[in-house]
């Protein structure tokens, strides 16, 4: 009998080693074809682009290309495992992009950019990633570890004109809001009112910390917390991590707990008890990520008394799954041909994912949830006019509905803010449209 490993490294290697290959979108069966294709005729494309270097999105497929960059530094829950070992990740990354947004992406892992003690070195990263705009409508860095990734994706989004994403950072942060929202909504309570503990002061933890504070809950309502206990300004882990220590008279994670609303983990399986869930206030929100062991198991929490519970995983209601924002975020900056991903975008991202949650669902794309998620549909997960509660403060990754509504809601935002180069005159139109290329794939 197959084992699950067997079964995974058969996926990566049979018939043929990796997930990924390069198809051509023109036909190459005639003498005509092959000297289009190539040359003479290539020469004329080119010389368009000279002259006009716009038109490179006219006659080349960089508006649809994404390039997935990462230095193996902070892969999965796996650590620092080297560039060439992240690689089926990217190859993994790649395939969302195709199957959930029809977004052509190229996955390039990175060697040489590190330091004498082998950590990434971002200057050299920098110099690399930037040198790759021409080939590429937007750059979806991955699994670069922090401090480095705190330097490197600001960096490059000053010094490049197209898209750059951090996903590790901002895709958690983009999932976890929404669904934060959602658990507000459906608990009655108010973002501004609520105290919040984040347990885990990496890129996933610090940015989804500082991205609540953008989208409206009050910085001296959170407390972080990294594995020597609560950031203050006498303990603290990076100067990034500084922004948000607090002042409060806590020293432990279980300290912290104490009457907050919300607990975030960004950290290590087993580190919070059912009694600092009993600790907290009435109602508590609960989301444990730590893969593949969550900081309580969901049982647990559910058991000493979380209202609404969610993890990165798929076994669990609510997986909080960066594959619900980053296709829709880069096929929306693609299609109006963003400058940059802003935070503006990213909080419009999240807001488009409580919309589709909280919509009823019509009743084609029920059926097609119901085939996709049988369990669920069993249990009334999907049901009602306004179907959110507490086991569906997200929608589910196969939801046909989720790319097209997030793009529409990027897009929108991208334009308004000035950073598109390509205008809508219709998003009704323009997400119908998003509908329509999606559908077989």
């Amino acid at each position: 009998m197959k084992t699950q490993r067997s079964a995974n490294l058969i996926y990566h290697s049979e018939p043929k080693p990796g997930k990924l290959e390069i198809i051509s979108s023109k036909p190459c069966k005639t003498q005509d074809d092959l000297a289009k294709a190539y040359t003479p005729g290539v020469a004329e494309p080119c010389l368009e682009i000279k002259n006009c270097p716009e038109k490179v999105y006219d006659y080349t497929g960089k508006g649809n290309t994404i390039a997935v960059v990462s230095d193996g530094t902070a892969v999965l829950g796996l650590g620092n495992i080297g560039p060439e070992a992240g690689l089926p990740v990217m190859e993994g990354k790649s395939v969302l992009l195709k199957r959930f947004a029809d977004i052509d992406s190229v996955p390039i892992c990175l060697s040489k950019v590190f330091n004498a003690e082998g950590n990434t070195d971002a200057n050299k990263l920098i110099q690399v990633v930037e040198c790759l705009e021409p080939s590429f409508g937007g750059i979806n860095l991955e699994d670069i570890a922090s401090p480095a990734c705190f330097i490197v994706e600001p960096e490059l989004k000053r010094r490049m004109n197209i898209p750059v994403f951090h996903d590790d950072q901002h895709g958690t942060a983009i999932i976890s809001l929404a669904a934060l929202l959602n658990a507000a909504t459906f608990l009655g309570k108010k973002l501004s009112d609520l105290k919040i503990v984040v347990n885990g002061a990496g890129a996933a933890g610090l940015s989804c910390a500082l991205f609540y504070v953008k989208a409206g809950v009050r910085k001296e309502n959170v407390i972080l917390c990294d594995k020597t206990g609560v950031v203050t300004k006498d303990n603290y882990p990076s100067e990034r991590a500084l922004q948000l220590a607090t002042t409060r008279p806590v020293k432990t994670l279980a300290d912290a707990l104490r009457g907050a609303d919300m607990f975030l983990g960004c950290s290590v399986r087993n580190c919070v008890t059912q009694e600092m869930i009993r600790s907290m206030a009435p109602n508590p929100i609960v989301f444990a990520m730590a893969n593949p062991v969550p900081e309580i198991s969901p049982e647990d929490a559910l058991e000493a008394g979380a209202a609404v519970l969610g993890t990165g995983r798929t076994d669990y209601p609510n997986q909080i799954n960066n594959v619900l924002g980053f296709p829709g975020i880069f096929r929306g900056a693609l299609d109006v041909r963003a400058k940059d991903i802003t935070d503006s975008m990213c909080i419009a991202a999240a807001k488009a994912l409580t919309e589709i949650t909280q919509a009823e669902i019509p009743a084609d794309i029920l059926a097609e949830l119901t085939k996709a998620y049988p369990k669920d549909a069993a249990n009334g997960v999907f049901a009602g006019k306004k179907p959110l509660k507490a086991t569906y403060v997200l929608p589910k990754p196969f939801d046909p509905r989720v790319v097209p509504h997030v793009a529409r809601c990027v897009a929108e935002v991208a334009i308004r803010e000035g950073i598109a180069q390509k205008e809508i005159k219709d998003f009704d139109a323009y997400e119908k449209s998003v509908i329509e290329r999606l559908k077989n794939h």
